[in-house]
């Protein structure tokens, strides 16, 4: 290291402490000014063997517990970075160089998983509901929604957990290492607008190093660090990549394609289905985008708003307008009946239940009877429809019950 560079850390490590605590909102300000301060915290934590490594750790933390925004995200900047120094130290089995990095790790963890009452916190969120305006959607593009008794009794409680509560930790275990990680890693990606470029150029090396080391990929990126496998979730893999997708967004677009390729090759070998689906949308959404080459102005990511006009059709299918389908159906039925009764089609069969001389026939002999009397008299016709008959013989009937005039086929008493 340095020896500019130690002074410079010796100097912030002095300066803060002998700070009054109504001073610390314009000491956080002042930061932004030390252009030098930053690049020196980052070789001090890469070197492990460091004198200025436990002091910094320690005022680091004071940051954090401190309160304040500004000095909160100043440390979570070096993150990525105090993460690999603890990831590629425990996978050298040398865990004691690491111990000042651990106790930061952990705190800022303790410190997370509470609220300032103390209580444990949950990090949750409210389904949307498109009865609400939001920058995909506006509601009165949609049609009218008509809104049951349940639906209003139900609305807005859709609320979904994806964090939380978590327990304190005194000590990384490997059952708890990367619990504790992928709630960091969380809490840094809530941050990421506020990031440096050497911050997001940290996470996306964070991301390819712990991705390839001790497999063949190692080989082609030329890296010549560890060889040792490192253990990772599918959780702590999906965190990564939502800081990935923010640095291609913003200015890191050859380093963060490369950590997007290695963090998808381990979820490959790996076969974990959440960062597979998350890194291939993102990847595939990028696919012919124009990245942002600039690394200042405003901090974002790119996404796709689908306009606001209506693409919904208005003419939903309701009870009503199925009712007023099958009238118009039967409707156009009975016009085709009417149709076909308007042709000639010959004298109408005549129906008798009763013999002539009022004596009631058998079902078989009248049935054989009608065959006999259409086989000689040749009055069958072929191709008519039985049921169109039918129609045509009962419409009959009704004209001449209407008129007063006897129908065929039935007798008078």
């Amino acid at each position: 290291m340095l020896a500019m560079d130690q002074g410079v850390v010796e100097e912030w490590l002095s300066e803060f402490k002998t700070l009054p605590e109504t001073a610390i909102s314009s000491y956080a300000s002042s930061l932004k000014e030390k252009g030098s301060l930053v690049p020196a915290l980052y070789r001090v934590i890469r070197e492990n063997y460091s004198d200025l490594l436990e002091p910094v750790c320690h005022q680091l933390f004071e940051f954090y517990r401190s309160g304040e925004p500004r000095l909160q995200r100043f440390t979570l900047q070096f993150l990525p970075e105090l993460v690999w120094s603890y990831l590629s130290v425990s996978a050298g089995r040398d865990p004691h160089c690491s111990g000042c990095i651990e106790a930061l790790l952990l705190g800022i963890y303790n410190l997370e998983i509470v609220d300032k009452d103390g209580q444990s916190r949950v990090l949750s969120f409210t389904v949307p509901s498109l009865s609400k305006p939001s920058v995909y959607h506006e509601p009165s593009a949609i049609g009218s929604m008509a809104l049951t008794e349940g639906a209003l009794a139900n609305h807005g409680l859709s609320r979904v957990v994806y964090s939380g509560p978590h327990l304190q930790r005194e000590t990384f275990t490997a059952q708890n290492r990367f619990e504790v990680l992928t709630f960091l890693l969380l809490c840094y990606n809530a941050a990421l607008s506020y990031m440096t470029s050497s911050s997001l150029q940290s996470l996306c090396q964070l991301s390819s190093r712990v991705s390839i080391c001790g497999y063949p990929r190692q080989q082609l990126r030329r890296y010549k660090g560890i060889n040792s496998r490192m253990m990772v979730t599918s959780e702590f893999l999906v965190q990564l990549i939502t800081g990935i997708h923010f640095a291609l967004c913003n200015g890191e677009s050859e380093l963060g394609s490369k950590a997007l390729d290695d963090v998808l090759y381990r979820a490959q070998l790996e076969l974990y289905p959440e960062a597979l689906l998350v890194g291939n949308a993102i990847k595939s959404s990028l696919c012919g985008a124009a990245l942002k080459s600039n690394k200042e102005g405003t901090r974002s990511i790119q996404v796709e708003i689908t306009p606001t006009s209506s693409r919904i059709s208005r003419n939903a299918v309701t009870s009503l307008s199925i009712r007023g389908h099958r009238w118009k159906r039967h409707e156009s039925q009975e016009n085709s009946v009417d149709s076909l009764d308007s042709t000639p089609v010959g004298p109408i069969p005549s129906i008798s239940v009763t013999g002539v001389s009022g004596e009631r026939v058998a079902n078989g002999e009248a049935l054989r009877s009608r065959t006999e009397g259409e086989t000689l008299g040749g009055t069958t016709e072929v191709g008519v429809d039985p049921r169109g008959q039918e129609v045509r013989r009962q419409k009959s009937v009704r004209r001449h019950l209407e008129d007063g005039t006897p129908s065929a086929g039935r007798v008078q008493f």
